[in-house]
This record gives C-alpha cells, structure tokens and sequence, in this order.
C-alpha cells in the first residue's frame, strides 16, 4: 500500500519524496522498491509533530511548502495533490488543505466526517465533527429530511491531507495543546486556535476514501484488481 502511495506522489513531479517512519518494517519495504525513508523519533503524537523533526533533518527551507499525504491513501489522485501544492504556494496561509461538498445529511451528522466552515477568502473558521453550521430551523434530531440541508451549499467535509510553509510547520509542534482540540481530536484546531490560518481549497470530486480498516483494504484491494 505504501509502495502504491509514493507511485501516486511520484505522478505529481514534486521534487522531494519521502517516507517518514519511526518503524525498520516500513523502512525495509519502502527501500526495497526505491524509495526515500527518512526514520524519526517514535515518540510522536501526530504527523504533523513528525513531518517537523523530518524538515528539520532534510534541511528544508523556511519558506518551501511540503506535504503531507498518509501512507493509508493508495487512491489519491495525483492532480489534487498538485492542486493543493499550488494553492500553498500562492497563500498566504502557513497551512492549506482541502474540502469537498456535502451532498447528504447522514454525512452532515456522520461524526466520522470532519465538517469546516471557511470565511469570504476561503481560510478556515472552524473544524468540528459535529454539524456546522447548525441549521437552527432545519434540523431535527434524529434528522427528519435526508437531502434538504444537504442541498444548501453550505456544508463542506475537510479531507486529511495538508500542505505546510516549513516556517509553520517547524512552530506547531512548539503551540501549547488546546481544549478545543482535546474535545474534537482534531489536531488542525491546535494551529488555528493560536492564530495560524489555514487555507482551504474546494475540490468537487471527493477522491476515494483511504484504508482504515480491513474493509476498506478488500474494497482498494478490488478496484486495484480491476
């Protein structure tokens, strides 16, 4: 699987891929096709937390932009990967990631589904499992009608993946944790609450989900047979 997500990052022709593992397993397979592993500390508590100690070893430039796409992420398309570097590059923003519009209201309750709700210039409010904006007269609990606030417009998952300026992404790891990102598990509200933006592109097409579970491996596993 993480063979497959570097041949999808390799797609892109973005200038410097690597692996970052705290694990010899990951180490050994991913240098047994080819590819770049940079090993870090195994006492981190976020990729993001990793991605920092991995810029800091490569050397990086304060103002380069580095992504971070997760190695459970076979199927991501190589043009939203290029499409969420260029969106970083011409931010202002320390962080950009991306969203997709909801088109159900079992996902605007789905609490597995991360909503965000974005300002005029795109940027990020807010992210939280629960759904924002609360449709004060729409919504009923349980929910009475499945597409009515779906259809609004309104209502945007995020998608997991992240571009950052170094300069940012070497502070995060530095920012005190938060409540709100305690309360959530989400660890993007930890920038946000200490004033860092987050810039948000809108993508329409959501790409497929990741593998999170056997499941999900039996159903990549098929649409990769096919």
């Amino acid at each position: 699987m993480i063979e497959r997500v570097y041949q999808q990052a390799q797609k892109t022709g973005i200038s410097s891929i690597c692996v970052a593992t705290d694990d010899a397993r990951i180490q050994k397979e991913v240098e047994g096709f080819g590819g770049q592993v940079v090993m870090t500390r195994d006492d981190h508590v976020s990729g993001t937390d990793r991605l920092a100690e991995v810029s800091e070893k490569q050397g990086w430039a304060k103002d380069d932009i580095v992504l971070n796409l997760q190695g459970d992420e076979p199927l991501m398309p190589p043009q939203v990967i290029q499409f969420l570097a260029a969106l970083a590059g011409k931010s202002d923003a320390g962080i950009a990631t991306l969203a997709t519009p909801i088109h159900t209201q079992e996902d605007i309750f789905n609490p597995n589904i991360v909503k965000v709700v974005m300002n005029a210039e795109g940027k990020a409010h807010y992210f939280s499992r629960a759904p924002i904006p609360w449709g004060r007269d729409s919504f009923q609990w349980p929910p009475a009608s499945k597409q009515q606030v779906a259809r609004s417009g309104l209502y945007y998952r995020h998608l997991g993946m992240y571009a950052y300026r170094v300069k940012t992404l070497q502070e995060i790891p530095l920012l005190p944790s938060c409540a709100i990102e305690q309360t959530e598990s989400l660890e993007q509200l930890r920038p946000l609450y200490h004033g860092i933006e987050i810039q948000v592109g809108i993508i329409e097409d959501a790409p497929h989900h990741g593998v999170d579970t056997k499941e999900d491996l039996q159903r990549v596993s098929a649409l990769f047979a096919e």
